[in-house]
């Protein structure tokens, strides 16, 4: 079975959406990524459970693993 952090990366790989990783919490990783007049900052724990914000004004979680997989969507389908 994978971690949702290898299933994300994969995803975001095959897409060539740019992304970074850090860590700035010891209970998780951050994947920071690029996308077209916005930035999206997933913070991906231990557990799988991810915390999404979107940067399109405000810092605010705007939702988990299945917001990162319908942006991911979205890129695909431009």
């Amino acid at each position: 079975m994978s971690h949702p952090l290898f299933d994300l990366l994969q995803q975001l790989e095959s897409a060539k959406i740019s992304f970074a990783l850090g860590r700035h919490r010891p209970d998780s990783v951050l994947v920071t990524i690029t996308l077209v007049g916005e930035r999206v900052e997933a913070d991906v724990f231990e557990d799988g459970h991810m915390e999404v914000s979107r940067f399109l004004g405000n810092e605010e979680i705007a939702g988990d693993q299945a917001l990162i997989i319908e942006l991911i969507r979205q890129e695909i389908c431009k």
